[in-house]
C-alpha cells in the first residue's frame, strides 16, 4: 500500500514538473511581486516613506501626444500616480519620468546609473519598444538585459511594457518588428522574473473587440489619452492587494 501510495506521488510530481517544462519560466507572479511596495503604501504616518517610481523610456512614458505637442497629465506615468494616490490615501507616491523622446533603449541603458537609478526607486518601467525598431531585435535585448539585470542588483522592481500601436504595423502578423519587439520583451519578462504589462496585446484585444486603432491614437505612433488609459490599467493590475 506504501509502496502504491509512493509511485502515486511520484507520477503527480512528474507530471508537474513536465507542465511546468513545457509552459517555460513565467514574468513574475502578480498576486506577490509587488507585495513589499503594497505593503509599503499601506503605511501610515509616521512609520511611512516615500515610495519612488522611476518611469524610463521614449516619447510615450514621456506625454508626447500629436509631436511637438506634450500632455504630460493623460500619459501613462501621470494617470497611474493618480490612481495610486486614490488607492493607497496614506502613500507618499513619487513618480518620476526619465523618458526622452526619440531615444531608443541602447542609449535608455547608456544613461541607467546617471538618470534613473540616482532616484533610488522602488519601482522602474521600461518602454522603449517603439523605437526599438530601428535598432533591431539583438543591440535591444543587450540593452534592456542591462537595465533590469542593474535594477535587479539594487532590489529594485521591474515591469516591462510591450509597445503601444503604431499605424504602419500589421498588429496581426507575428513575423511584423513590432510584433517581434513586443515578444521579446515578454521573454526577457520571463528569463528575469520580472513584471509584464502587454501594453501590445491590450491594443490588440480593443481592435479585435471593440473598435479601430484610430480610436487610441494621437498620431501614427502615439496613443491619445484612451489608449494611455488601456495601459494604465495594465499597470494597476499590478497594485491590486
Amino acid at each position: 500500500m506504501k509502496i502504491k501510495i509512493l509511485f502515486t506521488i511520484m507520477i503527480l510530481v512528474l507530471v508537474k514538473l513536465t507542465n511546468c517544462s513545457a509552459q517555460g519560466p513565467q514574468p513574475a507572479d502578480k498576486s506577490t511581486y509587488l507585495a513589499d511596495i503594497i505593503k509599503l503604501l499601506n503605511v501610515q504616518w509616521p512609520e511611512n516613506r516615500t515610495v519612488n517610481i522611476v518611469c524610463h523610456g521614449h516619447s510615450v512614458p514621456s506625454g508626447y501626444f500629436k509631436t511637438p505637442v506634450v500632455d504630460t497629465f493623460n500619459a501613462y506615468p501621470h494617470l497611474l500616480h493618480k490612481e495610486l494616490a486614490k488607492q493607497f490615501p496614506y502613500a507618499v507616491v513619487n513618480v518620476i519620468v526619465t523618458g526622452i523622446g526619440g531615444e531608443t533603449s541602447a542609449g535608455g541603458a547608456a544613461r541607467f546609473e546617471q538618470d534613473v537609478l540616482c532616484h533610488k526607486p522602488d519601482i522602474i518601467t521600461i518602454d522603449y519598444g517603439l523605437n526599438d525598431l530601428s535598432i533591431g531585435l539583438e543591440k535591444a535585448k543587450t540593452a534592456w538585459t542591462a537595465m533590469i539585470e542593474s535594477a535587479k542588483a539594487k532590489g529594485i522592481k521591474v515591469i516591462l511594457l510591450t509597445p503601444t500601436g503604431d499605424k504602419r504595423a500589421d498588429i496581426d502578423d507575428p513575423d511584423d518588428p513590432l510584433n517581434q519587439h513586443a515578444e521579446q520583451i515578454r521573454q526577457l519578462a520571463r528569463e528575469h522574473d520580472v513584471a509584464l504589462v502587454d501594453s501590445y496585446q491590450a491594443f490588440k484585444d480593443y481592435i479585435k473587440n471593440q473598435g479601430p486603432l484610430e480610436d487610441l491614437m494621437s498620431q501614427v505612433n502615439h496613443p491619445n489619452r484612451k489608449g494611455h488609459d488601456l495601459v494604465t490599467a495594465k499597470l494597476l493590475e499590478w497594485f491590486k492587494p
